[in-house]
């Protein structure tokens, strides 16, 4: 059984969400994530009036007589979540920690998607795979993804993206929209994020904390990593070390938004002290006007 006070979080979420897809996002989703395009259905015997570039030359020149393919558009989408469930999420200072933005984000996503006849599925990751939720439809399975987010006890601390996107990979063997949701504190993931998105669609969702970027007023204090759980010991009355902390800081972010960029995949940045649902309505937005 789950504690109360968890269950009250997850069903506070499935309701917001279910309310934010029902009123501020209908149609937004569907009108950007539109499938595959066709496929390939059967071939039958040159009508006049059909298109000659749909022939299909090699089975034409088999039978003696011409033959064109015919072709369905294929309207069902898979979402894929990769959510990253490293310690390093579990940190915050705005009142939300970045696990429970990310399960937000998942879950709007995850309605989105049923509420469009699309499967959506989960992987669950730290410095390795740890859990998969292969995809599904209906609204049970939405609330099944939530709850997973927030209950989920990782066995492990660190982030290997490149091991989760690897595994993404060979589970998903159809072209799938994915989206990969994590604070992105790791490295050698460039080259597998550039694999995956040749295939399929990667879309990076890139969280934060505001606390990340600078050291509080004043005093010694200790920072503990939260997934290697080395300490590091700073003096926030020294002005230099507040502004070299926070220069260090925005350059690894920089970085990070970089590596994104040249990996060619879409970034949506979200924190902690935003609303998720914004920042995903504005990159919504943004899709549109770029696909007219």
């Amino acid at each position: 059984m789950l504690p109360k006070d968890l269950i009250k979080k997850i069903k506070k979420i499935h309701i917001k969400s279910g309310r934010m897809v029902n009123t501020m996002m209908a149609g937004q989703y569907r009108s950007v994530f539109r499938g595959s395009g066709i496929e390939f259905e059967e071939v039958r015997e040159y009508s006049p009036g059909d298109e000659v570039k749909n022939i299909d030359w090699k089975v034409s020149a088999r039978l003696g007589r011409p033959f064109i393919k015919l072709y369905r558009e294929e309207r069902e989408l898979i979402i894929m979540l990769l959510v990253d469930m490293s310690s390093s999420n579990s940190f915050g200072t705005t009142g939300n920690i970045k696990k429970e933005i990310a399960a937000e984000i998942a879950s709007i996503l995850a309605f989105n998607a049923v509420k469009n006849n699309d499967k959506v599925g989960l992987i669950l990751f730290t410095d390795r795979v740890e859990k998969y939720i292969p995809p599904k439809k209906g609204s049970a399975h939405v609330w099944r993804v939530i709850k997973e987010i927030f209950a989920f006890e990782p066995e492990h601390m660190g982030t290997n993206i490149k091991s989760a996107v690897s595994y993404f990979g060979r589970v998903c063997r159809k072209k799938t929209t994915a989206f990969l949701i994590s604070d992105f504190l790791c490295t050698d993931y460039l080259h597998q994020l550039k694999v995956a998105s040749k295939k399929h669609e990667l879309i990076s969702i890139l969280l934060s904390d505001p606390g990340e970027f600078h050291l509080p007023g004043a005093g010694i204090f200790y920072m503990e990593d939260l997934e290697s759980g080395e300490l590091l010991c700073l003096d926030a009355s020294d002005d230099k070390t507040k502004k070299d902390f926070e220069v260090i800081k925005k350059k690894e972010y920089a970085k990070t938004l970089d590596a994104l960029k040249s990996a060619d995949i879409d970034c949506v940045e979200i924190n902690t002290s935003s609303e998720a649902a914004e920042s995903l309505m504005k990159y919504f937005r943004y899709r549109e006007k770029r696909i007219r």
